[in-house]
């Protein structure tokens, strides 16, 4: 889609001035359809990852791995958002593409996630074209997969990096990989629509993990045969393929970003990868109170998320096979998976509702300059809502850690499946606020610290960002839009788009002076940046956990799901279950991060 304009224009940057051609646009008729084209790749995330943390554990456990070096294959995540992240970050910022910054790696990206996801579906045999010898068939698989495995975590993390930009405020709290989607947003929209477009991104993710959770469940042999593939795993891995694929193709094609043309680098002294480590790890061992306090809860709440996201649908599976299954059936990898995608489709469906309805009964934190900027909750729920004193945001992330753990400390003693889905799904609540209350608080505590730093005319011209919706003539002309009393014309009825006015399309300092890089906006990326790590740390301290326990209590393969393994190599099913250990070290770290809390309030 050509630009409809393309004079030159100019932005302020802490390295020097950079230049840009054309303004980013969004296919639609209306801003609900326009915001749902913007985020509708983040539905194809969460097919990939309901993949992995649905079927892949149970996969590799059913090709005789064993717990304990399992382990050691989910540090693939953390690892490839702290290798990947700040490497592709700087390539994706200066990439002068006619394409934009963000848009080819999301479709690089893409075509590696869907090979990833393919191969993974049909490692067998795809080893099988190159050993025909059984043991050495079954060890090739797995390493095959493994590698795999490695591999698709970090092409996820292609186009990970997430702008330190003052609109970044709403992405303190994005997991990995979502942040190439999540970029594309904070790029596209101006200021004033930052909140809509992380909204809508949370609506996203939640249908995402609904729909695929939803998809896991079903019997798909039963109502596909051997169209997509013979077994339920293959199905699973075709579909997730296909939906990442659709869902990034489509905001690809509805997004029209603008083309950097130079982001004058050559102006600046203080670029490249190794200042930017030296300021992070400045900032980090020098981070104001109230910041650190945000970092504690993250770090041990998120030592608590780890095994609950990569191991709890295995859980939920295992008590299945012991308890309603006894002795497995043709397709234990098939059941394991049913059951577990049923106890986290309920863990979607409670969180996406949570989602939409905390922020109307929560009050949100408030700072010197926005008192009490809690939504308003539609006219329906307004008499219930003020009956009472709504709870404030920090009374209500102290609950969801206490919540968590009150949950999970029960894991070592289920046996039911009805009684591991209520544990899951009561988690579904405490993760909405973990995704909500980090960022939120970060944002409140950066804008306090910004209120002090002067700003230029360009500075205060940012706040002016608009949306302009305007009718594009089918020549690629535009035209001012009709007015309601005036009669229809040929225009109205050709596509509309969203055009967005940039900080860079106003006009600079009269003066011609550069903007202040110790700006809000530079802020932010540093503290989202040190968010990120306190985010990433605690999964490698998760991986070392369950690596023990797993050592010590499940050191064999799995009997349900290693059918082929003889049965002096299994582990034995007696006495607790070696995740339901992993789960309640995690309900005690979430029981740390509660407490952290506290500083929270004491450093007020």
């Amino acid at each position: 889609m050509p630009y409809r304009k393309t004079r030159r224009r100019t932005a302020n940057m802490a390295a020097g001035t950079a230049s840009w051609v054309g303004q980013p646009r969004v296919k639609g008729s209306s801003e609900p359809v326009q915001m749902a084209l913007l985020t509708f790749s983040m539905i194809g995330l969460q097919f990939c990852w309901g993949t992995e943390m649905t079927y892949a554990t149970p996969y590799l456990l059913s090709l005789g791995l064993s717990k304990s070096r399992l382990s050691l294959v989910w540090v693939a995540g953390p690892l490839s958002g702290l290798v990947m992240q700040p490497v592709i970050g700087m390539v994706s910022d200066k990439s002068n593409s006619k394409y934009g910054r963000r848009r080819p790696f999301m479709a690089m990206g893409t075509v590696a996630v869907v090979f990833c996801l393919l191969l993974l579906g049909w490692t067998g045999e795809v080893v099988g074209l190159f050993v025909k010898d059984p043991e050495l068939k079954r060890e090739a698989t797995i390493a095959l997969a493994v590698v795999d495995i490695y591999v698709l975590d970090f092409v996820i993390n292609i186009g990970t990096h997430t702008p330190a930009s003052a609109n970044a405020l709403v992405e303190a709290n994005s997991r990995p990989a979502q942040s190439t989607c999540r970029a594309l947003v904070v790029d596209t929209l101006p200021i004033e629509k930052q909140q809509l477009g992380s909204a809508w991104v949370s609506r996203m993710i939640g249908v995402g993990h609904m729909m695929m959770y939803g998809i896991g469940a079903l019997d798909l042999e039963a109502i596909f045969g051997d169209f997509l593939g013979d077994t339920q795993f293959k199905k699973v891995c075709l579909i997730a393929a296909i939906a990442m694929a659709v869902a990034q193709g489509t905001s690809c094609w509805a997004v029209h970003e603008r083309v950097l043309v130079s982001d004058g680098s050559l102006k600046s002294s203080n670029e490249g990868l190794l200042p930017v480590l030296k300021q992070i790890y400045s900032t980090t061992i020098n981070l104001p109170p109230r910041i650190h306090a945000i970092c504690m809860v993250q770090f041990w709440s998120w030592i608590g998320w780890f095994p609950f996201l990569f191991y709890g649908s295995t859980w939920v599976g295992e008590i299945f096979m012991r308890t309603e299954a006894p002795g497995g059936k043709a397709d234990a990898l098939t059941d394991v998976g049913r059951a577990g995608s049923i106890a986290f489709i309920v863990f979607a469906m409670i969180s996406f509702g949570s989602s939409i309805v905390l922020p109307w009964i929560i009050e949100s934190p408030e700072d010197d300059d926005k008192p009490g900027y809690t939504p308003r909750p539609p006219q329906g729920l307004q008499t219930v809502a003020g009956e009472f004193r709504k709870p404030t945001l920090l009374t209500a992330w102290k609950l969801g850690c206490a919540t968590f753990a009150s949950a999970m400390i029960f894991a070592p003693f289920v046996n039911s499946v009805r009684f591991a889905t209520i544990v899951i799904a009561l988690c579904g609540v405490p993760w909405a606020i973990a995704g909500w209350a980090p960022g939120s608080f970060l944002g409140v505590e950066v804008n306090k610290m910004g209120t002090s730093i002067p700003m230029t005319n360009s500075r205060r011209g940012s706040d002016a960002s608009s949306i302009e919706m305007r009718h594009m003539k089918a020549n690629g002309s535009s035209s001012p839009p009709t007015s309601p009393s005036s009669p229809s014309s040929p225009s109205s009825s050709s596509p509309t788009s969203l055009r967005l006015r940039q900080p860079s399309d106003l006009s600079t300092s009269s003066t011609g002076g550069h903007a202040n890089n110790t700006s809000t906006g530079e802020l932010s990326g540093i503290y989202l940046g040190i968010l990120n790590i306190y985010t990433t740390l605690p999964q490698f301290v998760g991986t070392f956990i369950s690596w023990i326990v797993f050592s010590i209590l499940e050191p064999g393969q799995s009997p349900e799901l290693a059918t082929e393994a003889e049965k002096a190599d299994h582990h034995s099913t007696e006495g607790v279950s070696g995740i339901g250990v992993c789960l309640f070290i995690g309900a005690c770290c979430s029981v740390m991060a509660a407490v952290a809390t506290r500083r929270l309030k004491t450093n007020a």
